[in-house]
């Protein structure tokens, strides 16, 4: 069990593992190994009380990371710790840092712990624009809203537009979105948008099948929209940030798709380290029952796409 914990600037804290134990030297997010017969929380508690003098009032699950070093298996289940009493020391002499998750080096980090860099960099709510697209100035009103009501993650889904009214309509939002500190992602096939504004990309299930390799820069945030294990299972080997998986309820835009349902979404969720959306009929009221399930958050058109 390892904790994020968060101050009120948004840092998290980490701790330096001693050098003389495996992946020594490296800094980690504080936790421990579980005893015999101790429930997931309950180990949680402890070992930050023991390790950092706190007392755990209130957590979440954040993300779930299965990691082989070659000499051993771990299991981390990760906890956003949301509420807690004392102040965080090194109660065993380990050296502490409060570090912003868009600072952290994973170099310096444990491989295992990367993608819970990535969890902790991406927001709880991904919208994926709507209809509206071919009225720019109406459409880009809509998406100023939605962002003056916090989402901070946009994928710009556009797919009625020429690649001409697909550029010209992403450098607007590319703008706003600056204006907002959100991220704007891409949804047309990589070779089309080499060299227009974005934060990232979002691959098409299709253009998933497709790669070998991570496309874009080495800065863009890049993810996928996956349906099945085999398709979550190329995104993380291909290193991509987040996934999208749906549809996790019946969607009037998809009414033939068999929806997944949420024990379909976790089995499919458990065995990837991957920050995965939920998305398919979901509003921001889903949020918990989507962390209790193992996801990153929600992704929605409808239910984040202002009116």
């Amino acid at each position: 069990m390892a904790g994020a914990i968060a101050d009120t600037a948004g840092r998290i804290l980490v701790a330096k593992r001693p050098e003389h134990v495996h992946q020594g030297g490296l800094w980690e997010f504080p936790g421990g190994k579980l005893e015999s017969g101790e429930s997931p929380l309950h180990g949680l508690r402890r070992e930050l009380s023991e390790e950092l003098g706190i007392e755990v009032r209130a957590s979440r699950p954040l993300i779930r990371v299965h990691h082989d070093y070659g000499d051993r298996q771990v299991l981390l289940d990760v906890h956003r710790v949301s509420d807690y009493s004392g102040l965080p020391r090194g109660r065993e002499g380990q050296p502490l840092a409060w570090l912003h998750p868009d600072t952290m080096e994973a170099a310096y980090f444990p491989a295992a712990d990367r993608p819970i860099i990535n969890a902790l960099r991406l927001p709880s709510l991904l919208l994926v624009t709507g209809a509206g697209s071919a009225r720019p100035d109406i459409f880009l009103a809509r998406l100023a809203r939605a962002l003056a009501n916090g989402v901070r993650l946009v994928q710009l889904r556009a797919h009625d537009l020429s690649d001409s009214a697909y550029r010209s309509l992403s450098a607007r939002a590319h703008a706003l979105c600056q204006q907002h500190r959100a991220r704007l992602l891409l949804n047309r096939h990589p070779d089309l948008i080499a060299d227009i504004p974005r934060h990232g990309i979002h691959l098409s299930g299709l253009h998933l099948g497709e790669l070998s390799t991570r496309p874009g820069r080495a800065d863009d945030l890049v993810g996928a929209s996956c349906h099945d294990a085999a398709d979550l299972q190329r995104a993380e080997a291909l290193g991509l940030e987040y996934a999208l998986l749906s549809p996790v309820k019946q969607t009037a835009s998809h009414p033939n798709a068999l929806a997944l349902g949420w024990p379909r979404f976790a089995s499919l969720v458990e065995p990837v380290s991957l920050p995965v959306y939920a998305l398919g009929g979901l509003t921001p009221g889903d949020l918990d029952t989507a962390f209790m399930h193992g996801a990153q958050g929600i992704a929605a058109i409808r239910g984040l796409w202002p009116d």
